[in-house]
């Protein structure tokens, strides 16, 4: 294991805390589902282009986690942390954002944030039908996981324009 230095370890800690108020303050629940459509995969987007998968991976996984716990979700706690690092894990893996070579807005980018957010809808409908004991029912869930991570990648591509614009890069660690 390695050890993190303190920039890295705030960073990941800023990041957790991002993805849950992202995921909190701004939440529209959905009764058919039991769950809510929030914004918070838009700083998983964000955390696994701008600062790799290790980042991704971890603030998706816990932060969503942490906001399962505290808004009244805790029994979907432990789908959400395996999916959303899981979604963090393949977004920052399939993408390659480099800010000098100005690629925030490559195809590969994307593609990998389209991949994680379809990752997102599947887990959820796995972890659904665990829970609910029906396929069926958990069908029901996927429009508005869909609309939540559609959600989600527009408020990334104007966010992520405008750090990208801001010259982000210069401050991110290196992957």
């Amino acid at each position: 294991m390695k050890n993190l230095s303190a920039r890295e370890l705030c960073i990941k800690g800023l990041l957790i805390a991002l993805v849950a108020v992202s995921t909190m303050v701004i939440s529209v629940p959905v009764a058919a589902t039991n769950g809510y459509i929030h914004l918070g995969d838009s700083v998983i987007l964000i955390s696994s282009i701008f600062f790799g998968w290790e980042y991704g991976l971890i603030a998706g996984g816990v932060g969503s986690m942490m906001a399962d716990l505290l808004s009244g979700y805790a029994h979907w706690a432990p789908f959400t942390l395996v999916i959303k690092a899981i979604m963090g894990l393949i977004i920052g893996k399939m993408a390659n954002y480099d800010g000098v070579k100005g690629n925030f807005f490559s195809a590969r980018n994307v593609i990998a944030a389209l991949a994680g957010i379809v990752w997102m809808i599947f887990g959820y409908l796995v972890g659904g039908t665990i829970l609910e004991g029906s396929f069926t029912v958990a069908l029901t869930s996927i429009p508005s996981n869909i609309v939540q991570g559609v959600g989600g990648f527009v408020i990334y591509m104007v966010i992520g324009a405008a750090l990208n614009k801001a010259k982000i890069y210069k401050l991110l660690p290196v992957k």
